[in-house]
């Protein structure tokens, strides 16, 4: 249990320190929140709890096709605050446009068969 504490303790203050960071300079706060922190953290987790590499590596292959449909929320949001719409509006329909993206991604992945 204390390990599942320390995860969630270190994990926190991450993100916590990125937002903190993000106040003060946005240019800083967003090089913080490129790197791929959480899935950093996801595959130290993954290589601690089974002390195998190959979860680890599977993991970042399955994250590499999943980049380009990520980047649907940074272009979607922006542009949707620019059109007028308020934060929470332009965020929810980033979202659902980003897991859309992602869903189609995997679909056609799966279509060609690749795993």
């Amino acid at each position: 249990m204390t390990y599942y504490i320390i995860k969630l303790i270190i994990t926190t203050l991450l993100i916590v320190l990125i937002s903190e960071i993000a106040k003060r300079n946005s240019l800083a706060g967003a090089m913080f929140a490129a790197i791929p922190l959480v899935s950093i953290l996801a595959m130290t987790w993954m290589y601690i709890d089974t002390n195998d590499t190959k979860s680890a590596v599977d993991f970042s292959n399955s994250i590499v096709w999943l980049i380009v449909p990520s980047m649907t929320l940074f272009i979607a949001f922006p542009i949707l605050i620019k059109k007028g719409l308020s934060f929470y509006p332009s965020m929810t329909i980033s979202i659902v446009m980003t897991m859309f993206a992602y869903y189609s991604v995997i679909f056609l992945l799966d279509k060609l068969g690749v795993r």
